[in-house]
């Protein structure tokens, strides 16, 4: 028996080439998911591998697989982008005077293999890399449960002496169509645009929010225009040609999770994630429609970023560790980090398969072993989870 599991682990650690990135791939009875070694991206996944429509929901660069000789060396992340990975810094900056790449080492270097589990029905993947910027280890944990449309997400953070923003990365695909996907989230106290103008016509890049405001409902966030003047933003995609960035901060309920959900109106699916607020209270939306022009991105990039994290918006670590306007509304915005004890970041993600007339979720509900999704119009869509595992850490 124990030749066998052996077998089992050598096998899986050897990558393969997916959507032009060599990856580690594992697979439960409902579950396939890749992981890149580039940057540990998470995407492409497989939902519903048991069922006659299968699932797909993340985002893979379109230039997946052309050279990346002109993305700059700070923006290596550009070169794998896809699914979710970890930002650490979010949005990168400075560290202790050392520059950081953009979004960190951990969303742009290579991981290394570190084992393959089988215990029952679950499956669980752990890499691991040394990062120099801050300096410390992390180790990555994906697992998969039999029975479960989900992926469940751990890193374990060693040995860092720094204070700074850390996300995740969630960034799904989207539909040609406009407005066809419906976004909603447990609620939130604050909602803020970015700080500063993201679109830059004369560098090719173009928003539609007015920068620096709040709003207290996605449906109504001012925009750059006299008409409209605010513009709904729970449903995507937006207006073609433009890239913006706004998000929420959710507080935490204890022992329940927080969760966004993005509803595939014509695709009947719907894509949630699962947090303990109290340790990621941000989640950063970039909504982004073909809205820039430069290399890589030549007007041909549209998805939807979900990105759940304690940062200030992805604004850097120096804006994230100073006095901000959702610090000051009593969020934390960085993380402060010890060599005297590790800390592990816990996150949820899964796919829900929804009745004909599911327009957007309304309430979520937390029962035994299961998420229950409520629709505006009534309607209800369930998903198997261990989402206490969120406060636990044991499946």
């Amino acid at each position: 028996m124990a030749s066998k599991q052996s077998s089992k682990q050598s096998a899986s650690s050897s990558l393969k080439t997916v959507a032009h990135q060599p990856s580690w791939v594992i697979r439960s009875r409902n579950v396939e998911l890749a992981l890149t070694r580039r940057g540990g991206h998470l995407a492409p996944v497989t939902f519903s591998l048991d069922s006659d429509s299968p699932v797909q929901p993340y985002h893979v660069a379109p230039w997946a697989g052309e050279k990346a000789t002109e993305i700059p060396d700070s923006e290596r992340v550009l070169a794998t982008l896809r699914g979710d990975f970890l930002c650490m810094p979010f949005g990168g900056g400075k560290i202790n005077g050392q520059q950081a790449l953009a979004h960190g080492e951990t969303s742009t270097l290579d991981w290394t293999f570190g084992s393959l589990t089988q215990n029952g029905g679950n499956t669980s993947l752990d890499v691991t890399m040394d990062v120099n910027i801050p300096a410390g280890k992390v180790t990555k944990t994906l697992t998969l449960v039999d029975g479960q449309n989900v992926v469940y997400n751990a890193h374990r953070l060693e040995g860092f002496n720094a204070r700074l923003p850390i996300s995740h990365h969630a960034t799904l695909r989207m539909p040609d169509e406009e407005r066809c996907v419906n976004v909603s989230t447990s609620p939130f106290s604050l909602g803020l645009t970015f700080y500063c103008d993201t679109g830059d016509p004369a560098n090719g890049c173009y928003q539609t929010l007015l920068p620096g405001q709040t709003f207290t409902s996605l449906s109504k966030v001012p925009t750059v225009f006299k008409s409209p003047a605010f513009d709904d933003c729970s449903t995507f995609p937006r207006f073609r040609g433009f890239c913006d960035l706004f998000g929420v901060f959710h507080k935490p309920t204890p022992g329940k999770p927080a969760w966004t959900a993005a509803v595939y109106t014509k695709e009947g699916f719907l894509w949630f994630s699962l947090k303990d607020a109290a340790v990621l209270p941000c989640l950063s939306f970039w909504s982004e429609h073909r809205g820039r022009w430069s290399t890589p991105w030549l007007g041909r990039n549209n998805c939807l970023g979900l990105e759940d994290g304690v940062t200030y918006l992805p604004s850097g670590t120096e804006k994230s560790i100073a006095a901000n306007p959702a610090s000051r509304a009593g969020f934390a915005t960085a993380l402060t980090l010890s060599p005297k004890a590790p800390t592990v970041i816990r996150y949820i993600q899964g796919v829900a398969k929804v009745p004909k007339g599911f327009d957007r979720v309304k309430t979520a509900t937390f029962g035994n072993g299961e998420v229950v999704f409520l629709a505006a119009n009534g309607k209800k869509a369930a998903a198997p989870v261990q989402w206490d595992y969120l406060f636990t850490g044991t499946l």
